[in-house]
């Protein structure tokens, strides 16, 4: 009996739970009159849908905030475009063939369109419900904060539909190839942030088609599809008028010196310690004499029992067994070439690796386990660490490098230690401007110049430790536009006794373009 009664009562809860919502709207006793632009959008299987409660699971309005703003004369011709998180917090847009009136309606309105009898339809790629009229859009109200949504291109290129129809702002971004200094806005431009390229479009007639194109800024624009020539569908940005430009800036300043790897963890099947066995890897992204013109390069430890502890009080100088320091101030690095910095065992992956590294263009290495660093560090069995505590790698100009020094690039890997502290007063490991990090936020312009400061919190990740990988950084940097086209990705490259140079050198390895 007491079986019946449960069975009984877990049958009703089930057709209580399935029977008080239908699929694609929120749950509850009450179907929402709202569809969200997520949901709506999914309705679209490549064929043109006429919209109607029945097929909007009950629902026959959406509701959202204008981005479109039609007084630069850049975006589509009479069409209203609109975004929402109403669905699982995911944001998505839509655009709405109204007409004339879509001028009517300006950036941070909020509305409510009555979809019904609407067309859901592709046009020239775009996905919008055309036959709607003014009459079915409510304005609620004026004004709205839109919130900044930063996207990289990358990630539009490989999901174009989820960004279509909705504001981002891609930052960083330059022209490539660079500009001359007369070129305009009008046309297609090709736009790189560091993570892809993605096409800047700008209508002949719009109000800043004749502005002169930008070194370096902050874009933020609508993003719409088309097709290309084999049918796929191709995002494009269009910025709205010439304020959704911010220039950063101008000016180009080229790294001489770009980290693209490290050994800090050698093979432990063959020994228990990395004294002597760690190395960076390096580029020179032009011809540089040593004698001529001196670098150093800096390690930082961040463990609980690296002296002196606390906050680095004088961050890359701070010394002791928390920063050491290889002067670079002789030998010579070709363009495009690598070179090395490290143990003077210069072996592949540590003691019992029958491959040696001697071959390789060594710019300076000593045994760091029983010599100090050049200037300050004490010696020390790691100068990387293998887990834990995060570490970095800073290349400096000069072999003078004090608490205010700023390199002229640094990778960091790992996150926790006491790193940075906002103060007063603040105290950290200085950045640069690289791929991942910026002294000056790109958003809201405020400073922020060491790592875990600001935005400043990326960072690669530790592998399993004492499985000999190492640790490459492939990307492509542009020495002419002195910034990176496509940002480093880490590759764990395990290596076994018999690995060569090769393997370490080829692959997805950094290279130059230009």
């Amino acid at each position: 009996m007491k079986k019946t009664i449960f069975y009984l009562q877990l049958f009703i809860c089930l057709n209580i739970l399935f029977g008080g919502c239908k699929d694609g709207n929120y749950p509850g006793a009450t179907v929402s009159p709202y569809i969200s632009i997520f949901d709506l959008r999914n309705l679209y299987k490549g064929e043109d849908v006429k919209l109607s409660a029945d097929n909007m699971y009950g629902s026959s309005k959406i509701t959202g905030i204008v981005v479109s703003d039609h007084s630069g004369h850049n975006l589509p011709e009479g069409l209203l475009v609109l975004q929402d998180k109403r669905r699982l917090s995911q944001l998505r847009g839509i655009s709405l063939a109204i007409g004339a009136d879509a001028v009517n309606y300006i950036p941070g309105d909020s509305i409510i369109v009555d979809l019904n009898g609407g067309i859901l339809k592709r046009v020239n790629g775009i996905l919008q419900v055309t036959d709607i009229q003014d009459e079915s859009i409510t304005k609620i109200s004026s004004y709205n904060v839109i919130p900044v949504n930063r996207v990289n291109s990358n990630v539009i290129i490989a999901n174009p539909d989820n960004y279509e129809s909705t504001l981002v702002a891609i930052v960083k971004g330059g022209f490539d190839p660079l500009p001359a200094p007369t070129d305009i806005f009008s046309g297609n431009k090709t736009l790189n942030d560091g993570f892809g390229k993605i096409s800047l479009h700008t209508e002949s007639t719009a109000t800043f088609a004749n502005n002169l194109l930008p070194g370096l800024g902050n874009f933020y624009g609508i993003i719409f599809n088309n097709y290309d020539n084999n049918g796929k569908l191709t995002p494009q940005q269009r910025l709205r008028t010439a304020d959704d430009l911010v220039v950063l800036s101008s000016d180009i300043k080229a790294c001489p010196v770009i980290i693209t790897g490290f050994m800090n963890d050698a093979s432990n099947a063959v020994h228990v310690t990395d004294a002597n066995y760690e190395y960076v890897q390096l580029m020179a992204t032009r011809d540089i004499d040593f004698s001529q013109t001196p670098f150093s390069l800096v390690t930082s430890t961040n463990a609980t029992n690296s002296t002196p502890t606390g906050y680095p009080a004088n961050g890359w100088a701070t010394g002791d067994l928390r920063t050491y320091k290889f002067n670079l101030t002789s030998g010579f690095a070709a363009k495009g070439t690598f070179f090395y910095v490290g143990g003077s065992s210069k072996l592949i992956n540590g003691r019992g690796s029958d491959a040696s590294m001697s071959n390789a263009n060594w710019i300076r290495s000593f045994d760091y386990s029983t010599t100090n660093g050049d200037g300050f560090g004490t010696k020390t069995t790691n100068v990387m660490s293998n887990g834990g505590a995060a570490f970095g790698i800073a290349v400096f100009e000069g072999t003078s490098v004090t608490t205010n020094s700023e390199p002229v690039d640094v990778v960091w890997v790992g996150s926790s230690g006491n790193i940075y502290t906002a103060g007063p007063p603040a105290r950290g490991y200085r950045i640069t401007n690289t791929d991942y990090y910026d002294e000056i936020d790109p958003i809201t312009l405020a400073e922020q110049p060491f790592f875990r400061s600001g935005v400043n919190m990326q960072s690669f990740a530790y592998t399993t430790a004492g499985i000999g990988a190492f640790n490459m950084l492939g990307g492509t940097y542009n020495p002419v536009l002195g910034r990176w086209t496509k940002a480093r990705e880490q590759t764990f490259v395990v290596l076994g006794l018999n690995s060569t140079l090769q393997n370490i050198e080829t692959g997805k390895i950094t290279v130059l373009e230009e």
